[in-house]
């Protein structure tokens, strides 16, 4: 593509040079250009990318393609022979950068610094053919300028975003700073000047903070928001499709101030630091929806680690479907809670969706006319269709004692949030044996291993035989980013690994992880369930009530080619969904 220049050597992107270059190249044709002339308002002072992609058009191209403010803005960095850049805000290091561009003059100029190293100032503009300040802020930062192309709505959002919040974190510690200074009236005091102490959770700089970083993380799709207080700093990490993002680092005294916001806001003891707490947050994501957070403290060596963990209630509106279930799995999972009474077990590691399971299920059961009870610890997610009731161990009340609470609350179906011990399990069999539908979770690697992790914590078999229906095992494998997947080979050695001792055909090609800006260049996009469904049946009560070891139902599960966990993810891949390294990285082994 040929470099073009601007219709002023100096001047800012004009509508019509974007107009009649997008004509000129194919891009949007002539009647296009006649109704947009009908419709601008000449007075409109936005970027002109901004309005074109307002029109909602689509290229005159084969394929066409929406000509979106992204592409756009592709298009005029190609234009100017610029390079384009999508910024990823958990990449950019917000204190550096903001330390060497003033915010006035960022301002000014339009212009955001986005990267710093020891030579190199990377600058991110929406004008390409403004050019007069690089020489300026060169012999200002005495660095190399590396100038950039990004949307004009982004270069607005992040001027305000990263500049506020630096302010806020430079506020907060001068606050802090003043407040400990302020309070000196005895030696011992004294010998505490020059430390900075803590700022209050109220302060309106920790607020704003606050407000910046629950905002971040549910644009960045997170289940769940670390704060880690080191040494030195404070870390902030995300968990964005099961892995974890270094987003933050703040100083230590903040990173304090944070954590007690927060601990307020959860109805927490903001005073206790040394004990570990439990807490809830309800509040409302930037698109409207309320959402839910649970928050877990633990005193560490640098002081108190916070973890919040947030649940979206869309998920438990979702059908089976979209969480991953095939019609197999639906089936044989409507066929086990459809019973009146019974034991129906979600198992798997932490992480791996289990509470979505079974509130899922929850949701598909629930009708005016059924009493519906849960024990929980915590309670992960309110919901007025159901009677909750949270385990509290200070005042005794523990899984088996709630349940025993709950069967004289004349329930229909029971959720026990994790079966434990001896102690609960016997009390869920009690339940199932007394006339009702029990589910619950436990950890296990797979469906058979629940059988004999029963018997471990000491339920008795003929018991597990009479009461259990069936089990889910699941896990939740990362899905392939719709933008940048692309179809390769096969390894054909590692398919076979995957599927045996059952046979299942290749796929001719699957679809590989490549990375684009949409997915941080790591290939995937959002996570989906692999399920393995085990309906207990008359021969695997025959195994249980014989007292057989796991190898025994593991193979009664091959006799009978049921589903494994390693086979749904085998389907997931023959779907384009996934890839074999995804689904090998998290399924347990192969069985024989």
């Amino acid at each position: 593509m040929k470099t073009a220049r601007a219709p002023a050597t100096e001047g800012k992107v004009q509508l019509d040079f974007v107009l009649e270059n997008l004509r000129k190249e194919g891009v949007i044709s002539a009647q296009q250009l006649a109704q947009f002339r009908t419709l601008v308002r000449p007075d409109d002072t936005r970027h002109p990318l901004v309005i074109v992609a307002e029109q909602g058009w689509q290229s005159s191209t084969r394929p066409p393609y929406p000509l979106t403010l992204e592409q756009l803005t592709r298009w005029l960095a190609g234009k100017s022979g610029q390079t384009y850049l999508r910024i990823d805000p958990l990449k950019v290091d917000v204190n550096r950068v903001t330390a060497v561009v003033s915010q006035a003059y960022a301002a000014k100029l339009k212009i955001l610094p986005v990267e710093v190293s020891e030579t190199e100032l990377t600058v991110a503009t929406c004008e390409p053919f403004v050019l007069g300040w690089e020489g300026e802020l060169e012999r200002t930062t005495r660095m190399r300028i590396k100038r950039v192309i990004i949307n004009p709505n982004d270069l607005d959002r992040y001027l305000v975003e990263f500049y506020g919040i630096s302010k806020s974190i430079l506020g907060a510690v001068s606050d802090a700073r003043r407040q400990t200074l302020s309070g000196v009236q005895n030696f011992e005091q004294l010998m505490e000047v020059g430390k900075v102490g803590e700022p209050d959770a109220n302060d309106r700089h920790i607020v704003s903070v606050v407000d910046w970083l629950l905002q971040f993380a549910f644009e960045q799709r997170a289940s769940d928001i670390h704060l880690e207080p080191r040494r030195e700093n404070g870390r902030v990490r995300f968990r964005i499709d099961g892995l974890l993002h270094t987003v933050h680092e703040f100083p230590l005294a903040l990173m304090g101030g944070i954590t007690s916001r927060l601990k307020s806001l959860g109805r927490m003891d903001v005073t206790d630091k040394r004990r570990p707490q439990d807490g809830r947050i309800k509040t409302k994501a930037p698109s409207g929806n309320e959402v839910e957070m649970r928050l877990s403290t633990m005193p560490t060596a640098f002081g108190e680690k916070l973890v919040m963990r947030i649940f979206d209630p869309e998920m438990l509106v979702k059908s089976f479907a979209d969480l991953g279930f095939t019609p197999y799995e639906q089936n044989h999972w409507e066929t086990m809670v459809a019973n009146p009474h019974g034991i129906v077990l979600v198992t798997g590691p932490t992480g791996s969706g289990k509470t979505t399971t079974l509130y899922s299920a929850l949701k598909h059961i629930a009708r005016p006319e059924i009493n519906v009870c849960t024990i929980e610890d915590p309670i992960e997610l309110v919901d007025g269709q159901f009677n909750q009731m949270q385990v509290q161990p200070v005042i005794d009340v523990t899984f088996a004692t709630g349940v025993r609470t709950l069967l004289r609350q004349d329930p229909d179906v029971i959720m026990i949030g994790e079966i434990r011990d001896r102690e609960t399990a016997e009390v869920a069999i009690q339940a199932a044996l007394t006339g009702h539908l029990v589910l619950s979770s436990l950890h296990t690697n797979d469906a058979p291993a629940t059988i004999t992790r029963l018997v471990d914590i000491g339920a008795q078999p003929y018991l597990i035989a009479a009461t259990l229906l069936g089990v889910i095992a699941q896990r939740l494998i990362r899905t392939l980013c719709p933008h940048c997947r692309k179809p390769g080979p096969l390894d054909a050695a590692a398919w076979q690994s995957l599927v045996e001792p059952a046979s299942m055909t290749a796929p001719k090609a699957a679809y590989q992880a490549v990375g684009c800006d949409e997915c941080r260049h790591t290939g995937y996009r959002g996570r989906i369930g692999i399920y393995e469904s085990l309906m207990i049946d008359d021969d695997f009560r025959t195994l249980i009530n014989s007292g057989a070891d796991l190898q025994a139902f593991h193979s009664l599960t091959v006799k009978k080619k049921l589903r494994t966990l390693r086979l749904s993810g085998a389907l997931k891949i023959a779907e384009g969904l996934t890839t074999l390294e995804e689904v090998l990285s998290v399924v347990p082994p192969v069985r024989h």
